[in-house]
């Protein structure tokens, strides 16, 4: 009987370990945006986190935002080709960027580079006790270290979102110029004539949406660090596997939800 009952046992541990996480998170999320609307505001560290967040990740948002739009002229070429349909590289390849590829993959890059860094930061300050320093200053941890680090991602992805949408079309402007003998004048013009501002403007809510994701995920999983380098590391690890889920979760639901509308 006992051997019956144990995986059902394990099923019903892991389900309420799953529920009780949400939980935590779901009371974290509603203490961060409570915190939103009242003083104070550390106006320093939301600067320096608009620093690390957003002009310390343009260069690897921008190299992968290039390399993903030159890829993807080359793949839709090779497609249209089949059905004598290359003409739509130019307009086909805009769209994905700025749509679907460019805020997805700005917010997983985003999530590889500052989740970790804000999980690693805030699990180090709980580690040696700096958590703790604050409260006995007086100070509220979740005002000092989780609000400037969630309003600066919340804003500063989508303008990340932006210039990588611009870059990725620049790079299949390259590849269809160079390599598919597209003529820069009309490749140019096919891409401003089919984009529209609600595909620019999707991306950018993504953006929005994926920021803060990436930030409270990384200020959550911090806050609630193990204690050691193992606890910090685990942490670390969760944050950004977190993020990268929810991401592309959030991703599905927001264009479910824009092509529904």
């Amino acid at each position: 009987m006992q051997a019956l009952t144990s995986p059902l046992a394990a099923l019903g541990r892991a389900t309420l370990a799953l529920f009780a996480a949400t939980g935590r998170l779901t009371f974290f999320v509603g203490q961060t945006l409570s915190h939103l609307i009242r003083p104070p505001f550390y106006a320093r560290e939301f600067w320096l986190a608009c620093l690390n967040i957003g002009w310390l990740s343009l260069p690897v948002v921008g190299m992968t935002a290039l390399f993903t739009g030159a890829a993807l002229a080359l793949q839709i070429y090779a497609g249209g080709a089949r059905f004598s349909a290359e003409q739509v590289v130019p307009s086909i390849t805009a769209i994905g960027m700025v749509r679907e590829l460019g805020p997805v993959l700005g917010g997983l890059m985003v999530a590889a580079r500052v989740a970790s860094s804000i999980a690693a930061e805030i699990g180090t300050m709980k580690v040696t006790e700096q958590i703790d320093a604050l409260t006995t200053l007086s100070t509220n941890p979740m005002k000092y270290l989780t609000v400037p680090r969630v309003v600066a991602a919340t804003l500063c992805v989508p303008i990340l979102v932006g210039i990588g949408d611009i870059i990725g079309i620049m790079g299949g402007w390259m590849v269809g110029t160079t390599r598919l003998g597209f003529n820069s004048a009309t490749y140019l013009k096919n891409t401003w004539d089919f984009l529209e501002f609600w595909d620019v403007g999707s991306g950018l809510v993504k953006g929005a949406a994926f920021g803060f994701i990436v930030a409270t995920m990384g200020c959550y999983h911090g806050m609630n660090s193990g204690r050691g380098a193992q606890g910090v590391g685990r942490a670390t690890k969760s944050a950004v596997v977190a993020a990268s889920v929810a991401i592309l979760a959030a991703n599905y639901l927001l264009t479910e939800a824009f092509f529904s509308a």
